[in-house]
């Protein structure tokens, strides 16, 4: 084939996820940066890439593309048998009042990176606001920290990196508060306005403060102009449409990346996904379907992780605000594995959060923050995913073992073992939403020094290694809701009253999983 690869910037295959880590000076150079250029896909691939040109218009009739040189602003035209769109998508930047002041920035190619590397560099930037507390508004806020700038992150959603469960950003939060980054949570922007050398970014909620530079990370809008001028089918938020070969509405027009709309894998609902894993796998299948082989795009999971500072935080599937929303009859369970065996040194645990169907226990989503070990959980638990697998796949995953790396009972195979149990009966889960609920008694089983640490709302204290011999002080009339630490020894406590006829139940997660439901009813 005569291949055509045509970019209306001055860069083809550059890493835009690295852009954060360029700004922060974690990446140095910026050639870095670039992973290939024109002469390499001419030399080693044959393929004609043509950069700082712009196609302007489609004509599909004549199956031909109009193309803008930027350099000299000439034109010409192009035939194809078969076009493909990855036009990509452009950071939202609302018509708000002051948006086009100085020191106002996206981060989405390598020219805008530098340009706010410029603008800290030559106005000693000391306080930066960051609108959007998603994946790039949190790797810049890490970012500029290390670079020395005081960061207030701006979300009008209720907490950070909406994609998770509310419960699950508590240790995000921490994170945050413990390097100094301020929050300003369920307010957006109103204003930008010129305060002598500074910008004062005023909030929906009426408060304001001054900063010297501002990072958008408020999300995406695809890039549809050629689409849309050319009658393509486009969805509701101007996605292009496309087929599960990723043929739009022209059998000769494909479109892959941030621009298209997809099936959500797990959900079945249309949505968008702009990550980087899904758009190089529909760039592989347009490319083998235009070759005449049989493939199709399954749709996205959202599968995506997360760094910020010392901390991962990594998800899977769909989250309980969308499962809530949709009706689904789903159970959820949470633990705090550690991320390998705790007699190794160093530790850590993980906050897991599993969401499975109640009826086949297959599994729907996945949630975790720690410090290590995060990412290949997810993973594992992502690819269970794929496979339309149950907590009962997880319960049974052969996985890797040895003492610095994981448990011969490893995280993924514990939450699963939760989850299973639930699934056969032989656990009854209570969420801490139905704390005291039905006149149930909360009987806590950790050790007494616990306890008078971390207090919660228990009615009675037994410790575990105690109640076997302390049974008769615990009423038989009254649902019993048990919590310990992390789970494991209310599950043992909740196995011993079931089998003396208690009606026992556990609070799920423990009292660590309490204390993050609390934290994120308290804002």
């Amino acid at each position: 084939c005569r291949i055509v690869m045509i970019e209306q910037g001055p860069f083809v295959s550059f890493a835009n996820c690295g852009l954060p880590y360029y700004v922060g000076g974690v990446i140095e150079n910026e050639d870095d940066l670039l992973l290939a250029d024109p002469p390499l896909f001419r030399d080693r691939f044959n393929v004609d890439a043509r950069i700082n040109e712009e196609v302007i218009s489609i004509d599909r009739n004549s199956k031909t593309v109009r193309v803008r040189r930027l350099v000299d602003h000439s034109e010409y035209s192009e035939h194809y048998d078969y076009l493909v769109l990855s036009p990509g998508a452009r950071p939202l930047r609302p018509p708000l009042p002051g948006i086009d002041l100085p020191g106002i920035f996206s981060l989405r190619t390598v020219p805008d990176s530098n340009t706010v590397k410029a603008w800290i560099r030559d106005h000693d930037v000391e306080h930066a606001a960051i609108i959007g507390g998603g994946f790039i508004g949190l790797e810049m806020a890490e970012n500029l920290v290390n670079r020395g700038v005081h960061v207030t992150i701006v979300e009008r959603d209720e907490q950070v990196m909406p994609p998770l469960d509310k419960e699950m950003t508590t240790p995000i939060r921490q994170t945050m508060e413990s390097r100094g980054i301020k929050t300003v949570l369920a307010n957006s922007v109103s204003a930008f306005e010129k305060q002598g050398e500074d910008i004062l970014v005023r909030t929906s909620g009426g408060s304001a403060f001054p900063v010297q530079m501002v990072i958008l990370s408020i999300g995406l809008q695809p890039r549809n102009e050629l689409a849309q001028g050319c009658g393509l089918a486009l969805g509701p938020r101007g996605h292009i449409v496309v087929d599960s070969n990723l043929r739009t509405s022209d059998r000769s027009i494909f479109a892959i990346g941030d621009a298209v709309e997809v099936r959500h894998a797990v959900s079945g609902q249309k949505t968008a996904v702009p990550l980087a894993g899904p758009a190089n796998r529909q760039g592989r299948i347009v490319a083998d379907v235009i070759a005449g082989r049989g493939r199709f795009f399954r749709g996205v999971q959202g599968t995506a992780v997360c760094g910020l500072f010392n901390l991962t935080m990594a998800m899977t599937g769909v989250n309980e605000k969308w499962l809530k929303e949709s009706g689904v009859e789903y159970d959820v369970v949470y633990a705090h594995p550690n991320n390998h065996v705790g007699y190794f040194p160093g530790a850590l645990p993980i906050y897991m959060k599993l969401l499975f169907d109640k009826a086949s226990g297959r599994v729907l989503g996945a949630q975790a923050v720690g410090e290590a070990g995060v990412e290949r959980r997810i993973d594992v638990i992502s690819m269970a995913i794929q496979t339309q697998a149950t907590v009962f796949d997880l319960e049974e995953a052969e996985l890797c073992y040895a003492p610095q790396y994981g448990a011969a009972k490893d995280p993924v195979n514990m939450i699963g073992m939760i989850a299973a149990n639930v699934m056969r009966g032989d656990l009854v889960i209570t969420p801490w939403s139905a704390l005291g609920e039905n006149n149930a008694v909360i009987l806590d089983v950790r050790d007494d020094d616990e306890v008078a640490c971390k207090p919660i709302s228990q009615e009675i204290h037994i410790p575990v290694n105690q109640l076997r011999a302390r049974l008769h002080e615990l009423p038989r009339d009254r649902p019993i809701q048990v919590c310990c630490a992390v789970g494991a020894r209310a599950y043992n406590a909740v196995r011993m009253l079931m089998q003396h006829g208690f009606q026992a139940s556990l609070l799920s997660g423990g009292a660590e999983t309490w204390f993050c439901v609390q934290d994120a009813r308290s804002g």
